[in-house]
């Protein structure tokens, strides 16, 4: 049991230690607004600039400390021709990891901040982040590292899952990927 709960912390550790920024497969891509993800825009129209993630203002209660971006990408996720940003977050901490979210950002409005067009994780799930990447196909792919009982040690989550979010219909839907192992 001791082995397990140390290989656990060592993962978490390496997880949380990864770079700053996703090493996502991010192909922006732009496209004329209304066509389809992938198409060529207009010639001598300069691709419109991805959401500043540092800029935005998240629906998450930090008790008085900063928002940190820990992680983000940028692709165009909808297909409107405009790079969306996604931003994995969480409060400041000095020490321990505190839960994450997920926020997808569109393009502001001009001189606005970025708004968050949609919450893929909510803090309030108390899951942390690895594995994050996003693709200009309109994916993006997390692994969530959670805990099934309140008596599991906050060092070392004992649940783990891989998801995918895929824009259809207006709206982001999730997969979740099947768990290693299974049938």
């Amino acid at each position: 049991m001791a082995t397990a709960a140390a290989l656990a912390a060592v993962l978490l550790g390496a997880a949380l230690a990864g770079p700053d920024d996703a090493t996502a497969t991010t192909t922006v891509t732009a496209s004329a607004p209304g066509s389809a993800p992938g198409s060529v825009p207009d010639a001598g129209t300069p691709p419109a600039a991805a959401p500043d993630p540092r800029a935005a203002r998240y629906p998450v209660d930090c008790g008085g400390t900063s928002v940190d971006v820990v992680r983000r990408a940028a692709a165009d996720l909808d297909g409107d021709g405009r790079p969306e940003t996604v931003a994995v977050v969480r409060c400041h901490s000095e020490t321990g990891t505190r839960p994450s979210g997920i926020y997808v950002l569109a393009p502001p409005a001009q001189g606005a901040a970025p708004r968050v067009m949609a919450t893929l994780v909510d803090p309030g799930q108390k899951m942390s982040v690895t594995g994050f990447a996003v693709s200009g196909s309109g994916t993006v792919s997390a692994t969530l590292l959670g805990y099934s009982d309140k008596k599991v040690p906050r060092c070392c989550p004992d649940l783990r899952r891989a998801v995918e979010w895929r824009w259809k219909g207006g709206k982001f839907a999730l997969t979740a990927l099947p768990v290693a192992g299974s049938v």
